[in-house]
């Protein structure tokens, strides 16, 4: 089993946020790979399904804590010990402030970086799991981020988030195998269109960067993913 976790704050108040790109990330993957309904479970929200890749169908659980941000952890734990399952075999997914707008970035293990969900897994879980860090660039200035963290996109970042949803929820069956096709993958169907880069990033960077680890159906048009996400109202770290 492999068992996909998307960060965020619950709510309607929270959607939209920056900070709940994770939650965004697995609700495509769900979606898109046809998973059942989402159900309480472990102090989350769980859905249940199938990838699909080379190593044929292995089933997933897709897991968003509703604990808040700084409590994640606990959710996390209760479903490795109902499943008797290993860090290996979580990939977390959530929000890099230290990456551009469009960029992925995929690896095994590391530091929280501040980031609150992360430390909260790695204080119940260990921090061998794969981590799955989606760019929301910074806003320049220190006492701008929180406000951008626990904002909403902007109607600007529809096109390159609607891209990277989509590409990720594309590319998920590699994540069963091959972190270096998954990202390939990704990076690829993210060629096409590039936010302006920041200025610290180097502009022959990849989109994309993995470090090796051990481990498709397509979303329904390029931004079918933004659909619940846009369109309503205005814009928990």
């Amino acid at each position: 089993m492999i068992v996909l976790v998307g960060l965020g704050n619950p709510g309607e108040k929270h959607a939209r946020h920056r900070h709940n790109v994770g939650f965004m990330a697995v609700d495509a993957i769900g979606d898109a790979h046809g998973f059942g309904p989402a159900r309480a479970k472990f102090n989350a929200e769980i859905r249940e399904g199938f990838l699909t890749g080379a190593s044929g169908r292995i089933k997933a659980l897709i897991v968003k804590p509703q604990t808040y941000m700084n409590e994640s952890g606990r959710a996390v734990r209760q479903v490795a010990d109902f499943y008797k399952l290993e860090p290996q075999d979580f990939v977390v997914f959530y929000d890099e402030l230290d990456l551009a707008s469009g960029k992925l970035r995929i690896k095994t293990g590391g530091g929280a970086a501040g980031h609150n969900g992360i430390r909260s897994i790695d204080a119940h879980l260990g921090n061998d799991f794969r981590r799955v860090r989606i760019g929301i660039d910074h806003p320049g200035d220190k006492s701008k981020v929180t406000g951008h963290v626990l904002g909403n996109f902007a109607k600007a970042d529809q096109e390159w988030l609607g891209l990277m949803l989509d590409a990720i929820a594309s590319a998920a069956p590699s994540l069963t195998t091959d972190d270096l096709r998954f990202a390939s993958d990704v990076g690829q169907r993210m060629a096409p269109i590039r936010p302006e880069k920041a200025p610290r990033e180097a502009s022959s960077k990849p989109a994309t960067e993995t470090k090796p680890n051990k481990g498709t159906a397509s979303p329904q048009g390029p931004f079918s993913a933004l659909s619940k996400f846009f369109g309503r109202g205005d814009s928990e770290h």
